[in-house]
């Protein structure tokens, strides 16, 4: 319903904010790790919304950026995850490290979060896993679609590319965007994390 909402942030609470807009006063939900990220009281801020709707109940969950704002639709995907703690998790973690997290099995770093134990972080990563089947076929090919890449002519840069891609993938991009930026986003030596991260810049 609303992609963004501008505004003067007028008020913060434990588990929300207020974004006043034209007279229009917005409670927007989120976590206080991610109100520091948003702005300071009076600041004018740009907050990234989505419009969680159920039977019971109708609220506006905000986010700093369009990356955790994503990676929140994404956590609601997962089976028993409601919006709280997918939203305490995205303003959380880094969406390279969660991606990582997942492809990896990493359920250690997943459990450090508020809210997320260890069944939680296991029913992420099995279920969230599971939509990198869709692409197999398209990660199969993947060899002759990068020739001649600055990656395939470093010792194990497939390897690299091929996780990052998995964990773009995993953070809803199509398999083509992932490879085409993970490929121009690649250094030899390069962790699969930063190149997670310097790839997310050019999506």
């Amino acid at each position: 319903m609303f992609a963004y909402i501008k505004g003067n942030l007028v008020q913060k609470k434990e588990d929300s904010i207020i974004v006043d807009n034209a007279g229009i006063g917005y409670r927007i939900f989120c976590p206080p790790s991610v109100q520091e990220r948003i702005g300071k009281l009076n600041d004018q801020v740009c907050v990234y919304t989505y419009h969680y709707v159920r039977e019971d109940t109708a609220a506006l969950y905000g986010f700093p950026s369009p990356v955790e704002h994503d990676l929140f639709i994404l956590l609601l995907q997962v089976t028993g995850i409601g919006p709280k703690v997918a939203a305490s998790l995205s303003g959380s973690i880094p969406a390279s490290e969660f991606a990582l997290a997942v492809i990896t099995g990493d359920t250690n770093r997943l459990i450090q979060i508020k809210g997320v134990g260890k069944k939680v972080a296991e029913r992420i990563i099995l279920e969230l896993k599971d939509k990198l089947k869709g692409f197999a076929h398209e990660m199969d090919g993947m060899d002759d679609r990068f020739s001649g890449s600055s990656a395939l002519e470093a010792v194990g840069g497939i390897t690299v590319i091929r996780e990052a891609v998995s964990a773009l993938v995993v953070l809803g991009y199509s398999a083509t965007q992932a490879m085409n930026a993970a490929n121009e986003a690649y250094t030899v030596d390069i962790k699969t994390e930063e190149l997670i991260r310097k790839a997310l810049r050019l999506l």
